[in-house]
């Protein structure tokens, strides 16, 4: 996975097949932090939910959030 901070120059994008997420769970205390990484670009969003939410409903948000940020960027 690629490292956390900054603006996110000079990171590599981690390896994988386009349209791959992939996803991270840290407990918070009574929050959940779900980390979604776009494979093919590292792209990454990060949302906070209560951590008794299902995973399945954090998860589905997560990837939500993800893909409206890949719509939103500009082609290269």
């Amino acid at each position: 996975m690629p490292p956390r901070g900054g603006s996110g120059s000079g990171r590599r994008a981690p390896s994988g097949q386009p349209g791959e997420i992939f996803l991270e769970f840290i407990p918070i205390g009574k929050m959940m932090r779900v980390v979604a990484i776009d494979a093919a670009s590292g792209l990454e969003t990060t949302i906070m939910g209560p951590a008794n939410a299902s995973r399945a409903d954090l998860e589905r948000v997560a990837v939500r959030k993800l893909k409206m940020m890949l719509s939103r960027q500009s082609p290269v």
